[in-house]
């Protein structure tokens, strides 16, 4: 059972990564908790709201619902589910348990952050992508128009319960579109990691159990390590923003209902490749190397339509950017990546062009 202390200033807290843990979510609650609130989506409960009911029996909880969808992540649902949890006795001694993807990490981990001006969350993740990324390190929020998370709190969790089983009934589109998450996760930290899914791609598309778990816990280390060193993203943090940047764009461009979040990222990577090897920061082989592993997990939806122009005007909004200048996380070889800013328009156009294509 890989347990992973997640340590920041103020909170100290375990990702655990264990099959079958969700049978014992329970012990992870407080004592003196009050009313828990599980905040899911109907899809997630269908398929696993089961589980967790037995996992709570004996404890008095409230099951509210969230809208599917990177383009429902805004305020207002949570607005409505404020006023549920008064309504359903919600006080300052009530807990939240996320229990879905990534969306339902980053919107009910927000509530929780904001409601009575704080109460825990506990994050169980269901998906790929957020046993990997989304339910470590407590960044939380919502979309705007304009761009992604840009609304939002750091509110780091007690605990994070992360059960690879639950993937086993992950639609096969949301479970390549996490794969984009941990090959990220390779390239900037882990070359162990990454030769992994070069070199075992049917292994991992096959779901094989200690493929899978290696993935996650390996995913899950570097995640929790880069956290401890920088909880708000001064520095250290930044490079887990690789291809985000350039994906964020994509994502607000298309208005959040096109491309799931792992496959903007995937994209947003492809650019970042190009990127780096035109700035000279990475060598043409292991730009290679890097852009056939994101293709083996593919393919992507259609990117036909995107104007270039429009997602590299899109980059000055994204929550990134500092004091107008745009930072772009670039790999200098597989396993490592740097931070760069300043870099000319003309560099970035030519790169994000070259990944629509």
């Amino acid at each position: 059972m890989p347990v992973f202390e997640v340590l920041t200033p103020r909170e100290r807290y375990p990702a655990i990564v264990e099959r079958g843990i969700l049978a014992r979510a329970a012990d992870y609650l407080p004592p003196k908790a009050g009313r828990v609130f599980v905040v899911s989506t109907q899809d997630v409960w269908k398929h696993q709201g089961e589980a967790l009911e037995r996992a709570l029996a004996g404890t008095r909880h409230e099951v509210l619902f969230l809208p599917g969808g990177e383009d429902h992540k805004r305020l207002a649902p949570l607005e409505a589910l404020a006023g549920q949890m008064v309504e359903r006795g919600g006080d300052r001694s009530s807990l939240v348990i996320a229990f879905g993807g990534g969306i339902v990490n980053d919107m009910a981990g927000f509530l929780a952050a904001i409601f009575m001006r704080g109460i825990p969350v506990v994050q169980i993740p269901t998906t790929l992508l957020a046993q990997v990324d989304a339910a470590i390190g407590g960044k939380t929020g919502v979309n705007l128009a304009a761009g992604k998370n840009l609304i939002g709190s750091f509110h780091q969790p007690l605990a994070v319960l992360i059960d690879p089983a639950l993937l086993d009934t992950l639609p096969e589109r949301e479970y390549r579109a996490g794969l984009f998450e941990v090959l990220k996760h390779g390239v900037i930290r882990s070359p162990e990691l990454f030769r992994v899914m070069a070199e075992r791609s049917p292994e991992v598309l096959a779901r094989v159990p200690d493929v899978v778990d290696f993935m996650i816990a390996d995913s899950v280390r570097i995640k929790a390590e880069v956290v401890s060193a920088d909880e708000r993203e001064g520095g250290l943090r930044r490079i887990l923003n690789f291809g985000h940047t350039i994906g964020h764009a994509l994502e607000a461009e298309t208005a959040y209902s096109r491309f799931l979040h792992g496959e903007a990222v995937a994209f947003g990577m492809q650019a970042a490749v190009r990127l780096a090897e035109s700035a000279r920061h990475l060598s043409p082989d292991d730009s290679a190397c890097i852009r056939a592993a994101i293709r083996r997990y593919g393919p992507i939806p259609p990117l036909d339509g995107i104007p270039a122009e429009s997602l590299l005007r899109r980059l000055g909004s994204d929550k990134k950017t500092v004091q107008g200048k745009v930072h772009f996380v670039l790999p200098t070889r597989i396993g490592q990546v740097t931070v760069v800013s300043g870099i000319e328009d003309a560099l970035v156009l030519n790169a994000i062009r070259a990944a629509l294509a």
